[in-house]
């Protein structure tokens, strides 16, 4: 649990001026642009800085050295390779890749877990490059000058937004805690995604690489759309709303089309590399899939956090949304739930201290409780909001095992939800608890493993797996969830405890 952007936007200030015009380095026409070439640079470095606050680097010096090795090949054959690129792997199970302003490029292991091979990669960090070299970034800030959003903040706030989703837990519960300038920055648009796909190709052709790989990362991204619509319907709800990677780009069925038929038109005149498969999944051995144990694990109903010696259950048919900076347990109608936040040492000492200095009530009434030997005090009152308007406010303030306070808050899109939802709200709270033998045992990180196809196939492997839904989560992150076979003896990517 980290601190978040949320204050970027209130620290940025405009670049003066209506802008200049500058000459695109990949259509060679002049642009109008509130960022030169050394603006972009200097933003794209703070930017940097703020990312990696919010998601920090893999602990993997191998695989960051490699990643970075392919991004570097593929940014000397860009129109910009005099910048300093700077190619990172983040700790993030989301399938996510973005690029910032000035050379800086982001791939997370979640990504990456998806991927078939070294070229497959090359295709995804391609497509990043091409949003710098095509100087997306600066025109989307040049876009949000009018709109009064400082250049930073549209940079950084464009990128995260865009890769995290405007959304997970901060979109739900009637928008209590959406980010408030995420309505203000707009997204690359359609012939943004499609030109850095094109030349995402092109750059995979300049380093002997096939363009066609490029239709294989949007497969890649088309199965992730298959598997969570067939998910939804296997438990009798609507296909979710994509909030990840996939959210920013034009549909992927459109994309294949066009990508197609650029990566037909690259001629190589010697044969293309190898496509670096066995080196891929060398890379990729004992890597963290899904939530990281530094993160907290999410295990069916059931969240683990061995660093913070805390544990939580949530109830029948409620889900657990584990983010960097907070941990909702929500309704399945996703308009209310319980939120466990870590209170900042500042806010104050005693439960009392904490409540008066962090909620800054207007009134209300306290109560002692205990769960499961942790001091607790639940607080039912009110708070005048900062647009001056009186609101409810509910929450529970316990204390940890090392002395680390945690505030619990009800949440809810009106009252009469709230109401309905108390009991189960209240069953989540009262299931906070120091980690006990049973929850350390079952708090083991997955981890991918490489291993040969089986004569029983996947069915055979899903029967070990820890995997929910194994069989087809196998499938997906070896790249036939919508058909194909492996033969036997080939080697393909498992998770194991």
């Amino acid at each position: 649990m980290r601190h978040a952007l949320t204050s970027l936007a209130l620290a940025t200030t405009l670049l003066a001026g209506c802008g200049t015009n500058v000459v695109n380095p990949v259509t060679g026409q002049a642009e109008r642009s509130v960022m030169s070439e050394a603006q972009e640079i200097s933003e794209g470095k703070k930017a940097h800085e703020e990312v990696l606050k919010e998601y920090p680097p893999l602990n993997n010096p191998k695989l960051q050295a490699y990643v970075n090795e392919i991004g570097q090949r593929l940014a000397k054959q860009s129109q910009r390779a005099n910048l300093v690129w700077t190619f990172t792997v983040l700790d993030s199970p989301e399938i996510n890749a973005f690029a910032l302003p000035g050379g800086y490029v982001y791939v997370t292991r979640g990504i990456m877990a998806y991927m078939e091979s070294e070229a497959d990669l090359a295709g995804v960090i391609g497509h990043e490059i091409g949003h710098v070299t095509a100087r997306h970034g600066a025109q989307r800030a040049t876009r949000q000058q009018t709109a009064g959003i400082g250049v930073l903040a549209a940079t950084v706030f464009g990128a995260i937004l865009e890769a995290k989703g405007v959304g997970g837990a901060g979109e739900m519960i009637g928008g209590v805690a959406q980010n408030a300038a995420a309505g203000y920055v707009a997204k690359y648009g359609r012939e943004q995604e499609l030109q850095a796909d094109g030349l995402g190709a092109e750059y995979l052709s300049r380093v002997q690489l096939d363009p066609r790989n490029m239709i294989d990362v949007i497969n890649v991204l088309k199965n992730q759309e298959r598997f969570a619509a067939d998910l939804a319907k296997a438990e009798g709800r609507p296909a979710p709303a994509q909030n990840s990677w996939l959210a920013s780009h034009p549909s992927n069925d459109q994309r294949l089309e066009t990508i197609t038929k650029l990566a037909a038109q690259y001629k190589s005149a010697a044969p293309y590399q190898d496509e670096g498969r066995a080196r891929y999944l060398q890379m990729m051995e004992g890597v963290a899939f899904g939530e990281s144990a530094d993160q907290g694990l999410t295990r069916g109903r059931n969240f683990y956090h061995q660093g913070l010696n805390i544990a939580l259950t949530a109830p029948q048919g409620w889900k657990i949304i584990n983010e960097a900076e907070q941990l909702t347990v929500m309704n399945a109608g996703r308009d209310a739930g319980l939120r466990l936040l870590p209170v900042p040492p500042k806010a104050g000492k005693t439960h009392e201290e904490i409540i008066r200095n962090a909620v800054k009530p207007d009134s209300g009434r306290s109560e002692a409780r205990s769960l499961n030997g942790l001091n607790a005090t639940h607080f039912v009152g009110t708070q005048t909001s900062q647009n001056g308007q009186r609101q409810n406010i509910e929450l529970t303030v316990v204390t940890g095992t090392d002395g680390s306070n945690y505030a619990m808050m009800y949440l809810a899109k009106d009252a009469a939800t709230l109401q309905n939802n108390r009991a189960q709200m209240l069953e989540a709270e009262r299931s906070f608890r120091p980690m006990s033998a049973a929850d350390k045992s079952a708090a083991k990180p997955w981890l991918l493993k490489t291993t040969a196809m089986p004569r029983g196939g996947f069915a055979e492997l899903a029967r070990s797996s820890p995997l929910a839904n194994a069989e087809q989560q196998l499938k997906l992150i070896n790249g036939v969830y919508a058909g194909g076979e492996i033969k036997v003896g080939t080697p393909i990517k498992i998770v194991v405890q």
